[in-house]
């Protein structure tokens, strides 16, 4: 993956608005590759990144100020689990971080989120029907008014940074947020991008991605190798492999899939 910003140099940039003395977590992100990918060469640094160099909102000076952070996106646990992994990491680089969640009305970041421990809004936007067409016309009025209400978020929380996960509320979000010259930045999981991201993808600062070849739905130079964050109880652990291979009775001198 490409090399981006060493850490020391990121802390130097932001060393006026978060505390100096920073313990990264061990890992947050897992790459293609069995090695994991350590935080500050994934989307973390990246966000801190975009926050110091491309913001157009002042920053929070002064003791007690901290990160505001919006994470939009879910309807499936692809989506849902690598935000709340997001903040997660986010949380433990800046504790004092402000990270509100906008999700779709009815779906299921609406109580996954929370169970994180995480405040969500949800947004009344629905997907597209692409079999019965005519029924999409309270799809767009849906759309319109939860664009106003995006709009609405965003004004009375005032983010640094806007976070699209994929799903059918990162749409409007996204979408006011760079209306209002908040820097946007768009993770994708898959190695087919999904519609609301490659529709985001020109106006976002940078893309995270976990597969090679994403140019063909995204601008090249914007794309980061990241890979995909996973959940921390995953890496949190102490069996090893040569354990896991021999509970399973699977042949050490093999690769195995899971399916």
């Amino acid at each position: 993956s490409p090399k981006v910003s060493r850490p020391s140099v990121m802390l130097l940039m932001i060393s006026s608005w978060i505390p100096r003395k920073v313990s990264y977590p061990q890992y947050c992100f897992r790459s293609l590759t069995p090695n994991p990918s350590p935080i500050g060469r994934g989307v973390l640094k990246l966000l801190l990144f975009v926050f110091c160099r491309t913001i157009s909102v002042p920053l929070p000076t002064g003791e007690g100020s901290g990160v505001r952070l919006i994470i939009s996106g879910g309807g499936t646990g692809g989506h849902i689990f690598p935000a709340i992994s997001i903040a997660n990491a986010i949380k433990e680089l800046c504790p004092d971080a402000e990270i509100l969640f906008v999700g779709a009305e009815g779906r299921m970041e609406m109580q996954r989120v929370p169970d994180a421990g995480y405040r969500i809004i949800g947004l009344p936007v629905a997907g597209f029907d692409r079999k019965h067409l005519w029924k999409n016309f309270s799809v767009l009025l849906k759309l319109i008014r939860s664009q106003w209400k995006a709009r609405s978020i965003i004004k009375e929380f005032r983010p640094q940074v806007a976070v699209g996960v994929g799903g059918y509320a990162s749409g409007p979000t996204l979408k006011m947020a760079d209306m209002m010259g908040i820097p946007t930045l768009i993770q994708e999981q898959n190695s087919y991008a999904g519609v609301t991201n490659k529709l985001l993808a020109q106006k976002a600062c940078k893309i995270c991605v976990a597969y090679e070849g994403m140019e063909k739905f995204f601008p090249a130079e914007k794309i980061i190798m990241t890979g995909n964050p996973v959940r921390q109880n995953l890496l949190g652990h102490s069996i090893l492999h040569a354990d896991a291979v021999k509970y399973f009775g699977l042949n050490p001198e093999k690769k195995t899939i899971l399916i």
